[in-house]
Order: C-alpha cells, then sequence, then structure tokens
C-alpha cells in the first residue's frame, strides 16, 4: 500500500514546494492538485466537461501558475460535480508506489482524511502576499487583496472548505527558510514512518 502524505494550505504558504522536496527527497511521486482546478478552469467552457475531460497535457500549459488562473480554479472548485470529477484523478495518482505526496486545499480532510501524515502548511497574509508578488512580478497590495478574496471564498465554501484536519500538523512557515521549512516537515514524515 502506497504511503501518502497530505499537504493543505492556503496559497502562498510554501506547501507546494514543501510537497515537491519532500517528494524528491523520499522517492514518491508528486502531484499539485491546485493544477488539476487551474487546469480545468483555464479550459473554459463547462468546467464539468473540462474537469471530466482533463489530461496530463493539460496540466502542463505554461499558463496556470497565473493569478487568473488561481482565481479561477477557486471559483470552479466550489462546484461538487467538477470537485468529483477530479477526485478520481488525485486517487489513481496517489495508488502509485512507493508512495505519494499531494498537495492542496483538502487532500487531509477530504480526498485523503487516512494520509499516513498530514500537514497544513500556513503563513501570514503578508508574507504570503510578498512571496506571491515577487514570484509574479505583482503588486503586494494587489496580491494581499486577492489572497485575502480567496481564502475566504476557500474557507467558506460548503464543499471542502479549506482547513487543517483535525490531526494534521500546522507549519506556519511566516519565518522560516525554506530548509527549515522542509526539515520539519520531513521529521514529521521520517517520525511516523519510524512509529
Amino acid at each position: 500500500m502506497p504511503f501518502i502524505i497530505a499537504i493543505d494550505g492556503p496559497a502562498a504558504s510554501g506547501k507546494g514546494t514543501i510537497a515537491r522536496a519532500l517528494a524528491a527527497e523520499l522517492g514518491f511521486h508528486h502531484l499539485d492538485t491546485g493544477l488539476l482546478y487551474r487546469a480545468t478552469g483555464a479550459k473554459g467552457g463547462d468546467p464539468v466537461a473540462a474537469a471530466r475531460g482533463l489530461t496530463a497535457a493539460d496540466l502542463a500549459r505554461d499558463d496556470l501558475r497565473s493569478a487568473a488562473a488561481g482565481q479561477a480554479a477557486s471559483r470552479i472548485a466550489a462546484i461538487p460535480e467538477v470537485r468529483a470529477a477530479l477526485v478520481a484523478f488525485q486517487h489513481c495518482f496517489a495508488a502509485q508506489d512507493p508512495g505519494a505526496v499531494l498537495d492542496g486545499r483538502d487532500i487531509g480532510t477530504v480526498i485523503y482524511p487516512g494520509a499516513e501524515v498530514k500537514l497544513y502548511v500556513t503563513a501570514s497574509d503578508a508574507v504570503r502576499a510578498a512571496r506571491r508578488a515577487a514570484e509574479l512580478g505583482a503588486d503586494p497590495d494587489q496580491m494581499l487583496a486577492e489572497l485575502r478574496e480567496r481564502d475566504l471564498r476557500d474557507s467558506q465554501r460548503d464543499v471542502a472548505p479549506l482547513r487543517p484536519a483535525e490531526d494534521a500538523v500546522v507549519l506556519d512557515t511566516s519565518t522560516l527558510s525554506i530548509e527549515e521549512a522542509v526539515a520539519r516537515a520531513l521529521a514529521e514524515v521520517r517520525r511516523v514512518r519510524a512509529g
């Protein structure tokens, strides 16, 4: 049975960076589940049909990291039929040996509540906005407003709201370097695997 690591948290918290580092260190597969929603939103048209027809090529688009794609992802992620269509994709992906690291917003609460390791990665709004602004070459104040709007929408949606799983380890990266954040996450994985 594959070992599954669920990493959730808001945008620009560092969850993707941590997830990629863990997957590389452990030899696991990695899936940024937000790309599924970004790709579905970027395809346009009927979002349910787009989700059902999602392909690996759709995930390789070079425009999926834009702020517009993130906003589109947040809007369509609230549609239950879209979520249902993408859950099967995530389950198939995570079934690969020796294990998988999935990062998103509802991995530990909805997609894999039985994941062996659950991390909820967060950071202050100001730190997240500064990170995203630097990544996109955008205005930090605009990024702050967009992140807060998205966080509100994601945390208040009826279907799979953004929140930590009850048994998740919360990792606040506001004052941590990438190396420190990865080291703490890896220590938690090793603690569970040794257990």
